[in-house]
């Protein structure tokens, strides 16, 4: 059924929207499997489950960093992600920073990750933090600003998301508008299984999904 979800899927998504495929938990075999569907972009919750499943898929996808990234994680991280979409303070931009230079790869792309909810308990920077962190991080040569991420509600009535979704897009709107040096704002990334055509309204370019392609998550 792996391969019958992403192909559908993509057939639904429009044109300039990339299928992220949150993989947390899945073997290797069922990730290889959606990547021949069609997936081009795997998205990953751990560095350590994250190395054992791309120690057998490879290069043949993207790789992104979905879930928290601890800062004493920056340095395996850089080694396997194209993209981390949960940057959210100036010292794990910085550790990345230093993990990129000390590796010697290219600057690495960084979401930052949006508390749209204004949540305690979630990651993230509050919305009013947003810019100053953009604007802080900008600068250092091994990172590369290119959007902005949030999570919004994990179930529920996907309608209740398109508040945190709305106020998302407002400020990835408004820093594209202020065209700060050193950052390109390409990448919004907005919505789940259960959220993602609402997403797609509000406009996310980047969508994760996992039980929609996957099946339901296992445990243990």
């Amino acid at each position: 059924m792996i391969r019958e979800n992403v192909q559908e899927i993509l057939r639904e998504l429009p044109e300039g929207v990339e299928l992220v495929g949150a993989a947390k938990t899945r073997t290797p075999e069922e990730v290889l499997e959606a990547i021949e569907a069609g997936l081009r972009v795997v998205g990953q919750n751990y560095v350590q489950e994250a190395e054992r499943v791309f120690e057998i898929v490879g290069r043949r996808a993207r790789w992104h960093m979905i879930g928290h990234l601890q800062r004493n994680k920056a340095k395996k991280a850089v080694q396997i992600f194209d993209m981390i979409e949960t940057v959210d303070s100036v010292r794990l931009a910085e550790a990345l920073d230093r993990a990129c230079a000390t590796a010697g790869r290219p600057p690495i792309s960084v979401l930052v990750e949006v508390n749209s909810g204004e949540e305690e308990q979630k990651a993230g920077v509050m919305p009013g933090r947003v810019a100053s962190l953009v604007r802080e991080i900008s600068s250092l040569e091994n990172i590369r600003v290119e959007g902005l991420m949030t999570m919004g509600p994990f179930a529920g009535d996907p309608e209740e998301a398109r508040p945190y979704f709305r106020v998302t897009r407002q400020i990835f709107d408004a820093l594209k508008d202020e065209g700060i040096p050193g950052v390109d704002m390409r990448y919004l990334s907005m919505g789940m299984s259960n959220s993602y055509r609402v997403a797609l309204e509000e406009g996310a370019n980047l969508v994760r999904i996992g039980t929609k392609i996957f099946g339901e998550r296992r445990y243990g």
